[in-house]
Protein backbone atom coordinates (compact mmCIF):
# COMPACT_ATOMS: atom_id res chain seq x y z
CA UNK A 1 0.00 0.00 0.00
CA UNK A 2 1.39 3.48 -1.02
CA UNK A 3 2.30 5.78 1.83
CA UNK A 4 1.35 9.33 2.16
CA UNK A 5 3.70 11.76 3.55
CA UNK A 6 2.92 15.48 3.95
CA UNK A 7 5.74 18.47 4.35
CA UNK A 8 5.01 21.49 5.65
CA UNK A 9 7.01 24.24 3.61
CA UNK A 10 8.11 26.90 6.78
CA UNK A 11 8.13 29.59 5.14
CA UNK A 12 6.06 29.22 1.66
CA UNK A 13 3.60 27.57 3.07
CA UNK A 14 3.62 25.20 0.51
CA UNK A 15 2.37 21.19 1.05
CA UNK A 16 4.23 18.84 -0.42
CA UNK A 17 2.27 15.51 -0.81
CA UNK A 18 4.14 12.45 -2.00
CA UNK A 19 1.44 9.75 -2.67
CA UNK A 20 4.32 6.81 -4.05
CA UNK A 21 7.87 8.17 -2.23
CA UNK A 22 8.93 10.67 0.03
CA UNK A 23 12.49 13.11 0.09
CA UNK A 24 14.79 12.04 2.50
CA UNK A 25 13.85 13.09 6.35
CA UNK A 26 17.09 15.14 6.36
CA UNK A 27 17.55 17.46 3.56
CA UNK A 28 20.89 17.50 2.64
CA UNK A 29 23.50 20.21 3.08
CA UNK A 30 26.53 21.83 0.67
CA UNK A 31 28.62 19.36 -0.39
CA UNK A 32 27.69 16.76 1.44
CA UNK A 33 25.63 13.95 1.13
CA UNK A 34 23.44 11.69 3.59
CA UNK A 35 24.14 8.20 4.58
CA UNK A 36 21.75 5.73 2.88
CA UNK A 37 21.57 1.45 4.43
CA UNK A 38 20.88 0.90 0.82
CA UNK A 39 23.22 3.02 -1.26
CA UNK A 40 27.15 3.13 -0.63
CA UNK A 41 28.69 5.18 1.63
CA UNK A 42 30.63 7.82 1.66
CA UNK A 43 33.51 6.46 3.17
CA UNK A 44 33.46 3.69 0.30
CA UNK A 45 33.03 6.01 -1.84
CA UNK A 46 36.61 8.60 -2.33
CA UNK A 47 35.14 11.40 -4.96
CA UNK A 48 32.65 11.98 -3.21
CA UNK A 49 33.89 15.26 -2.47
CA UNK A 50 32.03 17.91 -4.44
CA UNK A 51 29.38 15.60 -5.92
CA UNK A 52 26.84 16.41 -3.16
CA UNK A 53 23.83 18.58 -3.62
CA UNK A 54 24.03 22.08 -2.55
CA UNK A 55 19.99 22.70 -1.68
CA UNK A 56 21.30 26.76 -2.69
CA UNK A 57 19.86 27.36 -6.00
CA UNK A 58 17.59 24.17 -6.64
CA UNK A 59 14.53 25.60 -8.03
CA UNK A 60 16.68 27.49 -10.57
CA UNK A 61 18.25 23.95 -11.16
CA UNK A 62 15.21 22.46 -12.00
CA UNK A 63 13.71 25.27 -14.22
CA UNK A 64 16.94 25.35 -16.19
CA UNK A 65 16.38 21.29 -16.71
CA UNK A 66 13.21 22.53 -18.22
CA UNK A 67 10.79 21.18 -15.68
CA UNK A 68 8.29 23.12 -13.45
CA UNK A 69 8.37 23.12 -9.59
CA UNK A 70 5.35 21.14 -8.45
CA UNK A 71 4.00 21.02 -4.81
CA UNK A 72 2.68 17.28 -4.84
CA UNK A 73 4.56 14.29 -7.11
CA UNK A 74 2.70 13.34 -10.44
CA UNK A 75 0.84 9.73 -10.72
CA UNK A 76 0.40 10.18 -14.41
CA UNK A 77 3.53 8.90 -15.33
CA UNK A 78 5.36 7.08 -12.99
CA UNK A 79 8.51 4.72 -13.71
CA UNK A 80 12.40 4.28 -12.16
CA UNK A 81 15.33 4.61 -13.75
CA UNK A 82 18.84 3.66 -11.82
CA UNK A 83 21.70 5.62 -12.28
CA UNK A 84 25.64 4.28 -11.66
CA UNK A 85 28.76 7.26 -11.85
CA UNK A 86 31.70 6.54 -12.58
CA UNK A 87 34.78 8.69 -12.51
CA UNK A 88 38.51 7.00 -13.32
CA UNK A 89 37.34 3.81 -12.16
CA UNK A 90 35.71 5.33 -8.62
CA UNK A 91 31.81 5.19 -8.05
CA UNK A 92 30.32 8.60 -7.23
CA UNK A 93 27.17 8.40 -4.93
CA UNK A 94 24.50 9.75 -6.75
CA UNK A 95 22.86 12.23 -3.44
CA UNK A 96 19.52 12.20 -2.17
CA UNK A 97 16.65 14.75 -3.08
CA UNK A 98 18.17 15.70 -6.09
CA UNK A 99 14.94 17.71 -7.74
CA UNK A 100 13.76 18.69 -4.81
CA UNK A 101 13.48 22.83 -3.40
CA UNK A 102 14.18 24.13 -0.66
CA UNK A 103 13.47 27.07 1.80
CA UNK A 104 16.18 29.21 3.82
CA UNK A 105 16.05 26.65 6.52
CA UNK A 106 17.25 23.34 4.86
CA UNK A 107 13.47 22.39 4.08
CA UNK A 108 12.33 20.77 0.78
CA UNK A 109 9.08 23.46 -0.44
CA UNK A 110 8.95 21.79 -4.25
CA UNK A 111 9.05 19.01 -6.42
CA UNK A 112 10.47 18.19 -9.55
CA UNK A 113 8.25 15.26 -11.83
CA UNK A 114 12.12 14.14 -12.37
CA UNK A 115 13.80 13.24 -8.77
CA UNK A 116 15.61 11.14 -6.30
CA UNK A 117 15.08 9.87 -2.86
CA UNK A 118 18.41 8.40 -1.41
CA UNK A 119 21.29 7.22 -2.57
CA UNK A 120 20.64 4.26 -4.41
CA UNK A 121 21.31 5.37 -7.59
CA UNK A 122 17.32 5.31 -8.46
CA UNK A 123 15.81 7.52 -10.57
CA UNK A 124 12.37 8.58 -9.93
CA UNK A 125 10.08 10.45 -12.56
CA UNK A 126 6.35 10.66 -11.25
CA UNK A 127 4.68 13.70 -13.28
CA UNK A 128 1.43 15.18 -13.41
CA UNK A 129 0.97 14.91 -16.91
CA UNK A 130 1.60 11.34 -19.15
CA UNK A 131 4.21 11.06 -22.42
CA UNK A 132 6.98 13.26 -21.35
CA UNK A 133 10.32 12.52 -22.25
CA UNK A 134 12.92 12.84 -19.25
CA UNK A 135 16.98 12.81 -19.92
CA UNK A 136 19.95 11.87 -18.61
CA UNK A 137 21.11 15.70 -19.05
CA UNK A 138 18.17 16.88 -16.74
CA UNK A 139 18.86 15.46 -14.26
CA UNK A 140 22.49 16.21 -14.23
CA UNK A 141 21.25 19.76 -14.39
CA UNK A 142 19.18 19.42 -11.72
CA UNK A 143 21.94 17.89 -9.58
CA UNK A 144 24.29 20.93 -10.65
CA UNK A 145 26.95 18.76 -11.71
CA UNK A 146 29.05 18.63 -14.93
CA UNK A 147 28.02 22.14 -15.67
CA UNK A 148 31.41 23.31 -17.79
CA UNK A 149 32.68 25.64 -15.04
CA UNK A 150 35.84 23.52 -14.01
CA UNK A 151 38.29 22.61 -17.06
CA UNK A 152 39.74 19.27 -15.43
CA UNK A 153 38.46 16.65 -17.03
CA UNK A 154 36.20 14.38 -14.97
CA UNK A 155 35.36 16.49 -12.14
CA UNK A 156 32.04 16.85 -10.73
CA UNK A 157 31.71 20.55 -12.70
CA UNK A 158 33.90 19.44 -15.70
CA UNK A 159 31.77 20.09 -18.94
CA UNK A 160 30.92 16.47 -20.85
CA UNK A 161 33.76 15.83 -23.10
CA UNK A 162 35.09 12.53 -22.24
CA UNK A 163 32.28 11.24 -20.40
CA UNK A 164 30.60 8.38 -22.11
CA UNK A 165 27.46 6.48 -20.58
CA UNK A 166 25.85 3.08 -21.31
CA UNK A 167 22.70 1.63 -20.99
CA UNK A 168 21.53 -1.64 -20.10
CA UNK A 169 25.28 -3.17 -20.47
CA UNK A 170 25.52 -1.09 -24.25
CA UNK A 171 27.52 2.13 -24.73
CA UNK A 172 25.98 4.80 -26.30
CA UNK A 173 26.57 6.93 -29.16
CA UNK A 174 25.54 11.01 -28.85
CA UNK A 175 25.50 13.23 -26.15
CA UNK A 176 25.53 11.69 -23.08
CA UNK A 177 22.63 14.62 -22.16
CA UNK A 178 20.78 12.84 -24.66
CA UNK A 179 19.98 9.93 -23.14
CA UNK A 180 16.26 9.06 -22.47
CA UNK A 181 15.31 7.59 -19.37
CA UNK A 182 12.87 4.45 -19.76
CA UNK A 183 11.74 2.06 -16.95
CA UNK A 184 13.34 0.06 -15.27
CA UNK A 185 17.16 0.91 -17.34
CA UNK A 186 20.50 0.64 -15.82
CA UNK A 187 22.90 3.63 -16.56
CA UNK A 188 26.25 3.82 -16.21
CA UNK A 189 27.75 7.29 -16.50
CA UNK A 190 31.73 7.02 -16.51
CA UNK A 191 34.70 9.31 -17.53
CA UNK A 192 38.00 7.14 -18.25
CA UNK A 193 38.08 3.36 -18.74
CA UNK A 194 34.53 1.56 -18.12
CA UNK A 195 34.30 0.19 -15.12
CA UNK A 196 34.70 -3.59 -15.25
CA UNK A 197 32.70 -5.32 -14.88
CA UNK A 198 30.17 -2.86 -16.68
CA UNK A 199 26.93 -3.08 -14.54
CA UNK A 200 24.11 -3.72 -16.85
CA UNK A 201 20.98 -4.06 -14.60
CA UNK A 202 20.16 -3.47 -11.74
CA UNK A 203 17.53 -4.95 -9.19
CA UNK A 204 14.35 -2.32 -7.73
CA UNK A 205 13.02 -3.72 -5.30
CA UNK A 206 9.84 -2.35 -3.07
CA UNK A 207 7.44 -2.36 -5.62
CA UNK A 208 9.29 0.04 -7.62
Amino acid sequence: MENRITLMAALAGIVLTASACAPSSTAPTAGATSASASGPTPAATSTSVGWGLNPKGAADRIKAAGLQVLTAEGAAEHFHAHLDVFTEGKPVTVPADIGFSFNTAGQPNGISALHSHDETGVIHIEAPTAGATYTLGQFLTEWGVLDGTDKTPGTPHSGIDGWNVAVNGTKQDGKITDVVLKAHDEIVLFHGAAPNPLPASFTFTGGL
